[in-house]
This record gives C-alpha cells, structure tokens and sequence, in this order.
C-alpha cells in the first residue's frame, strides 16, 4: 500500500523549533522524525510513500534530494568530464518517495485530497501525520480494517501522562516510578489510519476543512469509521518538551518505536 504522510503544517505549538524548519523535520537521534515514521512503515513492508507538503516544504524536497550525499561515501571526478560515484549502500533504497504540494494554509482534509492524483484508484492506502511515533503493528491494522469493511480506520491510543507515575504501598515506601505511563483508560486518534479510495467522496474541495472535523465526524455518523486498538507506546512530538522526551528515549537506547 502506499503511505501518505501530512507534512504540510505550521506546527506552531513547537515554534521554538519550526520557526527555522517544517515539524516533520525536527530531529530526533540526530534524524527527523519523518524518517523514523518512515521507518516503521517500511519496516512492515511499505516503501511506497507520498508526503504532503506545505510550510516550508523545500527543506524536505532538499533532505530527500540529497539522501545519497549524507548517507554515502563520494567520490567527484573534477575535471572537464566530472563524474559522481557514490559508494556502499543504505537500508532506505527501496523507498520510493512522491513530494506533492499541497499548499502553504491547507487543512488536513485538502492535503490528503490533493495528492489523490498520485495514488491508485481502486486500492486503499495509509495515511499518518508527521510528528507522532509508536511501535504499532501496521499490518494488524490494514488486517482490522479489512476485517471491518468500512471507509476508514483510525489507530486508537492511549496519551501519554504528562507526570510520571508512582506506586506507593501502605506504608508510604515507593514500589515503582513510572516515567510518563500511557493513561489507563482514555483513547484519542493516533493516526496510522487506512482508508478506502471512498474517502474521498467526504473531502470537500475547500482547503479550509480539517480531516478530523466534519469528514470524520460524518463518517461515524454513517457508520463507516473503524478503530484499531494499539494498547503500546506512542507518542506525539507537539511541544519542545516532547521532543526532548524522544530525543532522550533514542539516546538511552530505550525508543520502543524503533521496531526495525
């Protein structure tokens, strides 16, 4: 299935760092955190991706044009007949990578309905945003979804705490700390959706429309919206300190979603 990304938006509820450079960009282990997205999708078999771009889109057409200068070796033959020689090899090659513009003020809803020219008719395809990570099974979904038979589904997570947690016997000793533990019992939209090609039937040509709005909304009127329960880790990157989080989990070596 191909893979469509949202990369399109301002992120302004992290401006300390997309004020210099698209969300999907923000780094995480020194990466940005659209390649670890990346990552977990082509570790379950998807390399096919198209990524909607929008606010300062250029940074990511750049990043992808030059993936074979920061991942390879060169060798530049300088004289009247240059040549360019790259040497070895990286896990990304089978990726395939369409960069769409869809605008620089797009909601969701017209990105997703902007790229439907790059995608195959009668197949469905995923769709996730470009700032949230976790170490869901993204074939158990496509499997769900099928099973389900309906337009969409969206994967259903638990947020993570904003505290970390404590387990506190009866005499007041501290059995356990739990460092920012995924709420019990609430689910919220994960993303890592799969959609049929009806979708687009809920999608005005209105580029002021949020996909979680009204196209949502009146797919769960009609009955046609679906939930995968993944009951793992995930996390957004919405604020610095959520960045700072992921950044920390992939420096310790403890980033669950590194599945790969």
């Amino acid at each position: 299935m191909k893979v469509v990304i949202l990369c399109g938006g301002k992120g302004t509820r992290l401006r300390e760092e997309t004020e210099f450079r698209p969300k999907p960009m923000v780094p995480i282990g020194g990466l940005p955190i659209l390649w670890h997205i990346m990552k977990i999708y082509a570790s379950h078999g998807h390399h096919d991706f198209i990524l909607c771009l929008g606010y300062k889109g250029e940074m990511i057409r750049d990043y992808f044009r030059n993936y074979l200068w920061n991942t390879c070796d060169v060798t530049l033959s300088l004289g009247r007949h240059p040549e360019l020689q790259f040497h070895g090899r990286h896990d990304e090659e089978q990726w395939r990578v369409t960069l769409a513009e869809t605008g620089q003020d797009s909601m969701t809803a017209f990105r997703v309905r902007q790229v439907r020219r790059h995608l195959n008719p009668d197949e469905p395809f995923l769709l996730t945003y470009g700032d949230g990570l976790g170490n869901l099974d993204i074939n158990a979904a496509i499997a769900c979804h099928r099973q389900a038979g309906r337009i969409l589904t969206l994967t259903a997570v638990h947020p993570t705490g904003r505290f970390g947690s404590l387990t506190i016997d009866e005499q007041g000793n501290l059995e356990r700390f739990e460092e920012k533990p995924q709420v019990e019992k609430a689910y919220v939209n994960g993303g890592f959706m799969v959609c049929e090609p009806a979708l687009f039937d809920y999608l005005p040509d209105d580029p002021g429309v949020m996909l979680e709005r009204a196209p949502i909304e009146r797919l769960a009127a009609e009955r046609q919206l679906n939930c995968y329960r993944h009951e793992g880790f995930w996390q957004p990157m919405d604020t610095l300190q959520e960045a700072m989080h992921l950044n920390e989990l992939w420096q310790r070596g403890r980033a669950p979603w590194k599945i790969w």
